[in-house]
Protein backbone atom coordinates (compact mmCIF):
# COMPACT_ATOMS: atom_id res chain seq x y z
CA UNK A 1 0.00 0.00 0.00
CA UNK A 2 2.67 2.15 0.86
CA UNK A 3 3.84 1.85 -3.00
CA UNK A 4 0.66 3.35 -4.37
CA UNK A 5 0.87 6.27 -1.85
CA UNK A 6 4.19 6.94 -3.13
CA UNK A 7 2.73 6.84 -6.90
CA UNK A 8 0.10 8.93 -6.18
CA UNK A 9 1.79 11.36 -4.07
CA UNK A 10 4.60 12.00 -6.96
CA UNK A 11 1.84 11.51 -9.94
CA UNK A 12 0.56 14.51 -8.16
CA UNK A 13 3.48 16.23 -7.56
CA UNK A 14 4.24 15.84 -11.27
CA UNK A 15 0.57 16.79 -12.58
CA UNK A 16 0.51 20.12 -10.06
CA UNK A 17 4.14 20.56 -11.77
CA UNK A 18 3.08 20.88 -15.11
CA UNK A 19 -0.13 22.71 -13.87
CA UNK A 20 2.32 25.75 -12.25
CA UNK A 21 4.49 25.54 -15.27
CA UNK A 22 1.97 27.42 -17.43
CA UNK A 23 0.67 29.33 -14.94
CA UNK A 24 3.07 30.54 -12.57
CA UNK A 25 6.30 33.32 -12.80
CA UNK A 26 6.03 32.49 -16.60
CA UNK A 27 8.41 34.68 -19.21
CA UNK A 28 9.78 34.53 -22.44
CA UNK A 29 13.38 33.57 -21.58
CA UNK A 30 13.79 30.76 -23.61
CA UNK A 31 15.04 30.89 -27.36
CA UNK A 32 12.72 32.48 -30.12
CA UNK A 33 10.80 33.89 -27.15
CA UNK A 34 9.59 30.64 -25.99
CA UNK A 35 7.98 30.60 -22.32
CA UNK A 36 9.02 28.71 -19.02
CA UNK A 37 7.15 28.57 -15.75
CA UNK A 38 9.05 29.27 -12.83
CA UNK A 39 11.37 31.50 -15.42
CA UNK A 40 13.13 33.16 -12.20
CA UNK A 41 14.62 29.74 -10.82
CA UNK A 42 14.98 28.03 -13.96
CA UNK A 43 16.93 31.34 -15.37
CA UNK A 44 19.16 31.17 -12.55
CA UNK A 45 19.91 27.73 -12.58
CA UNK A 46 21.18 27.82 -16.08
CA UNK A 47 22.90 30.75 -15.76
CA UNK A 48 24.91 29.03 -12.88
CA UNK A 49 25.78 25.93 -14.62
CA UNK A 50 25.80 27.54 -18.38
CA UNK A 51 26.40 24.84 -21.67
CA UNK A 52 28.39 21.96 -21.04
CA UNK A 53 27.99 19.83 -24.03
CA UNK A 54 30.47 17.14 -22.89
CA UNK A 55 28.12 16.39 -19.64
CA UNK A 56 25.37 16.17 -22.76
CA UNK A 57 27.82 13.49 -24.53
CA UNK A 58 28.55 11.65 -21.04
CA UNK A 59 24.83 11.42 -20.58
CA UNK A 60 23.93 10.27 -23.73
CA UNK A 61 26.07 7.32 -24.03
CA UNK A 62 24.68 6.47 -20.29
CA UNK A 63 21.38 6.43 -21.93
CA UNK A 64 22.50 4.28 -24.78
CA UNK A 65 23.43 1.49 -21.92
CA UNK A 66 19.80 1.72 -20.43
CA UNK A 67 18.66 0.54 -24.23
CA UNK A 68 21.02 -2.17 -23.91
CA UNK A 69 19.39 -3.49 -20.79
CA UNK A 70 15.77 -2.97 -22.52
CA UNK A 71 17.42 -5.11 -25.23
CA UNK A 72 19.36 -7.70 -22.88
CA UNK A 73 16.00 -8.32 -21.07
CA UNK A 74 13.43 -8.82 -24.25
CA UNK A 75 16.07 -11.29 -25.00
CA UNK A 76 16.29 -13.02 -21.70
CA UNK A 77 12.54 -13.20 -22.53
CA UNK A 78 12.72 -14.42 -25.65
CA UNK A 79 14.72 -17.17 -24.97
CA UNK A 80 12.58 -18.31 -21.78
CA UNK A 81 9.68 -18.39 -24.63
CA UNK A 82 12.14 -20.38 -26.92
CA UNK A 83 12.67 -22.72 -23.85
CA UNK A 84 9.61 -23.14 -22.04
CA UNK A 85 7.55 -23.01 -25.47
CA UNK A 86 4.51 -21.15 -23.53
CA UNK A 87 3.89 -17.81 -22.93
CA UNK A 88 2.12 -18.07 -19.52
CA UNK A 89 5.83 -19.66 -18.32
CA UNK A 90 8.04 -16.62 -19.41
CA UNK A 91 9.01 -15.00 -15.72
CA UNK A 92 6.51 -12.19 -15.15
CA UNK A 93 8.93 -9.61 -14.26
CA UNK A 94 9.93 -9.62 -17.64
CA UNK A 95 6.23 -8.76 -18.52
CA UNK A 96 6.64 -5.84 -15.89
CA UNK A 97 9.33 -4.83 -16.88
CA UNK A 98 7.71 -4.95 -20.91
CA UNK A 99 4.77 -2.90 -19.02
CA UNK A 100 7.29 -0.14 -17.80
CA UNK A 101 9.56 0.35 -20.85
CA UNK A 102 6.00 0.75 -22.58
CA UNK A 103 4.85 3.38 -20.36
CA UNK A 104 7.68 5.03 -20.56
CA UNK A 105 7.87 5.59 -24.46
CA UNK A 106 4.36 6.44 -24.20
CA UNK A 107 5.25 9.45 -21.54
CA UNK A 108 7.73 10.33 -24.33
CA UNK A 109 5.53 10.27 -27.14
CA UNK A 110 2.73 12.09 -25.29
CA UNK A 111 5.02 15.28 -24.62
CA UNK A 112 6.45 15.35 -27.76
CA UNK A 113 2.63 16.29 -29.02
CA UNK A 114 1.71 17.90 -25.94
CA UNK A 115 4.51 20.25 -25.65
CA UNK A 116 4.60 21.89 -22.07
CA UNK A 117 8.05 24.09 -22.38
CA UNK A 118 10.75 24.27 -24.94
CA UNK A 119 15.19 23.63 -24.36
CA UNK A 120 16.52 26.23 -22.81
CA UNK A 121 18.93 26.36 -25.93
CA UNK A 122 18.60 25.30 -29.59
CA UNK A 123 20.46 21.95 -30.14
CA UNK A 124 23.53 21.68 -32.41
CA UNK A 125 22.46 20.54 -35.95
CA UNK A 126 18.73 21.84 -35.44
CA UNK A 127 16.48 25.23 -36.39
CA UNK A 128 14.39 25.70 -33.93
CA UNK A 129 13.33 24.92 -30.07
CA UNK A 130 12.93 21.29 -29.15
CA UNK A 131 10.37 19.88 -26.65
CA UNK A 132 11.96 19.76 -23.37
CA UNK A 133 9.77 18.77 -20.29
CA UNK A 134 9.44 16.15 -19.00
CA UNK A 135 13.51 15.34 -19.33
CA UNK A 136 12.93 11.83 -20.85
CA UNK A 137 16.70 10.93 -20.84
CA UNK A 138 16.05 11.60 -17.01
CA UNK A 139 13.17 9.28 -17.03
CA UNK A 140 14.53 6.49 -19.43
CA UNK A 141 17.64 6.24 -17.47
CA UNK A 142 16.42 6.02 -13.80
CA UNK A 143 13.54 3.72 -14.91
CA UNK A 144 15.60 1.29 -16.19
CA UNK A 145 18.43 1.41 -13.82
CA UNK A 146 16.47 1.29 -10.46
CA UNK A 147 13.85 -1.47 -12.16
CA UNK A 148 17.04 -3.38 -13.40
CA UNK A 149 18.67 -3.27 -9.67
CA UNK A 150 15.28 -4.25 -8.48
CA UNK A 151 15.26 -7.64 -9.80
CA UNK A 152 19.09 -7.94 -10.91
CA UNK A 153 18.84 -10.47 -7.82
CA UNK A 154 16.39 -12.96 -9.86
CA UNK A 155 18.73 -13.54 -12.30
CA UNK A 156 22.29 -13.34 -11.06
CA UNK A 157 22.30 -15.85 -8.60
CA UNK A 158 26.29 -14.84 -6.82
CA UNK A 159 24.96 -11.92 -4.55
CA UNK A 160 27.73 -10.07 -4.88
CA UNK A 161 27.63 -9.60 -8.51
CA UNK A 162 24.09 -8.51 -7.99
CA UNK A 163 24.85 -5.99 -5.29
CA UNK A 164 27.79 -4.57 -7.93
CA UNK A 165 25.65 -4.38 -10.57
CA UNK A 166 23.06 -2.82 -8.45
CA UNK A 167 25.37 -0.24 -7.00
CA UNK A 168 26.40 0.39 -10.65
CA UNK A 169 22.88 0.81 -11.41
CA UNK A 170 22.10 3.61 -8.92
CA UNK A 171 25.81 5.06 -9.38
CA UNK A 172 24.69 5.88 -13.13
CA UNK A 173 21.13 7.00 -11.91
CA UNK A 174 23.12 10.26 -9.82
CA UNK A 175 25.80 10.66 -12.69
CA UNK A 176 22.38 11.41 -15.16
CA UNK A 177 20.69 13.89 -12.97
CA UNK A 178 23.54 15.68 -12.00
CA UNK A 179 25.10 15.59 -15.53
CA UNK A 180 21.78 16.28 -17.35
CA UNK A 181 20.79 19.47 -15.13
CA UNK A 182 24.93 20.84 -15.49
CA UNK A 183 24.73 20.27 -19.47
CA UNK A 184 22.26 23.13 -19.75
CA UNK A 185 20.15 21.24 -22.61
CA UNK A 186 16.84 21.14 -19.59
CA UNK A 187 15.70 23.75 -17.32
CA UNK A 188 15.65 23.18 -13.93
CA UNK A 189 11.96 22.04 -13.83
CA UNK A 190 12.20 19.77 -16.50
CA UNK A 191 14.57 17.60 -14.13
CA UNK A 192 12.10 17.75 -11.36
CA UNK A 193 9.35 16.51 -13.71
CA UNK A 194 11.69 13.68 -15.60
CA UNK A 195 12.59 12.34 -11.44
CA UNK A 196 8.96 12.60 -10.41
CA UNK A 197 7.26 10.81 -13.22
CA UNK A 198 10.29 8.12 -12.77
CA UNK A 199 9.38 7.65 -9.30
CA UNK A 200 5.68 7.44 -10.28
CA UNK A 201 6.55 4.42 -12.17
CA UNK A 202 8.74 2.69 -10.20
CA UNK A 203 6.64 2.66 -7.35
CA UNK A 204 4.03 1.03 -9.95
CA UNK A 205 6.40 -1.30 -11.01
CA UNK A 206 7.82 -2.16 -6.75
CA UNK A 207 3.86 -2.78 -6.02
CA UNK A 208 3.59 -5.24 -9.07
CA UNK A 209 6.82 -7.06 -8.46
CA UNK A 210 5.78 -7.37 -4.71
CA UNK A 211 2.57 -8.89 -5.80
CA UNK A 212 4.23 -11.66 -8.17
CA UNK A 213 6.94 -12.68 -5.33
CA UNK A 214 3.87 -13.14 -3.04
CA UNK A 215 2.48 -15.38 -6.09
CA UNK A 216 5.62 -17.02 -6.24
CA UNK A 217 5.81 -17.99 -2.91
CA UNK A 218 2.46 -19.17 -2.64
CA UNK A 219 3.01 -21.66 -5.08
CA UNK A 220 6.13 -23.34 -3.92
CA UNK A 221 5.09 -23.19 -0.23
CA UNK A 222 1.19 -23.85 -0.42
CA UNK A 223 0.68 -25.47 2.97
CA UNK A 224 3.13 -22.51 4.70
CA UNK A 225 1.59 -18.93 3.00
CA UNK A 226 -2.10 -20.45 4.00
CA UNK A 227 -0.84 -21.20 7.86
CA UNK A 228 0.54 -18.26 7.95
CA UNK A 229 -2.09 -15.86 6.00
CA UNK A 230 -4.85 -18.04 8.75
CA UNK A 231 -2.63 -17.58 11.79
CA UNK A 232 -0.45 -14.18 11.07
CA UNK A 233 -0.93 -10.17 11.36
CA UNK A 234 -0.42 -9.14 7.53
CA UNK A 235 2.29 -6.51 9.19
CA UNK A 236 4.51 -9.72 10.77
CA UNK A 237 3.75 -12.45 7.73
CA UNK A 238 6.71 -14.51 6.85
CA UNK A 239 4.79 -14.60 3.71
CA UNK A 240 4.93 -11.05 3.25
CA UNK A 241 8.32 -10.85 4.66
CA UNK A 242 9.53 -13.70 1.87
CA UNK A 243 7.83 -11.65 -0.64
CA UNK A 244 9.59 -8.58 -0.39
CA UNK A 245 12.89 -10.18 0.74
CA UNK A 246 12.66 -8.75 4.23
CA UNK A 247 13.12 -10.21 7.36
CA UNK A 248 10.14 -10.03 10.18
CA UNK A 249 10.36 -8.08 13.46
CA UNK A 250 11.93 -11.17 15.13
CA UNK A 251 14.73 -11.46 13.64
CA UNK A 252 14.22 -14.65 11.93
CA UNK A 253 15.18 -14.36 8.20
CA UNK A 254 11.96 -14.95 5.54
CA UNK A 255 13.69 -18.01 4.24
CA UNK A 256 14.37 -19.71 8.36
CA UNK A 257 10.84 -18.37 8.95
CA UNK A 258 8.78 -20.93 6.76
CA UNK A 259 11.11 -23.28 7.83
CA UNK A 260 10.91 -23.61 10.80
CA UNK A 261 7.37 -25.02 12.42
CA UNK A 262 5.07 -22.96 14.21
CA UNK A 263 5.52 -25.50 16.99
CA UNK A 264 8.72 -25.00 17.56
CA UNK A 265 9.05 -21.34 17.48
CA UNK A 266 6.34 -21.06 20.30
CA UNK A 267 8.10 -23.21 22.38
CA UNK A 268 11.39 -21.90 22.20
CA UNK A 269 12.94 -24.89 20.62
CA UNK A 270 13.96 -22.59 17.63
CA UNK A 271 17.04 -19.73 18.04
CA UNK A 272 17.20 -17.41 14.88
CA UNK A 273 20.68 -17.12 13.92
CA UNK A 274 23.07 -14.39 14.69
Amino acid sequence: MKRIITAVISGGLFAGLIVMLGRYNVAPIGPQGTTVGFSMLNQDVHDLTGVNMKWYDCTEWLGYAALLICALFALAGLVQLVRRKSLLKVDKAIYALAVLYIAVIGIYVFFEKHIVNYRPIIMPGATAPEASFPSSHTMLIITVMVSTAMVIGRYVKNKALAGLVAILCYAVVIVTVFGRLVCGVHWVTDIIGGVLISITLLSLFSFVLQQIRKGEFKKQNPAEFSAVIANETPASSPAVSAASGTEDNSGISSQESVRVSRTERNEGKYRPKH
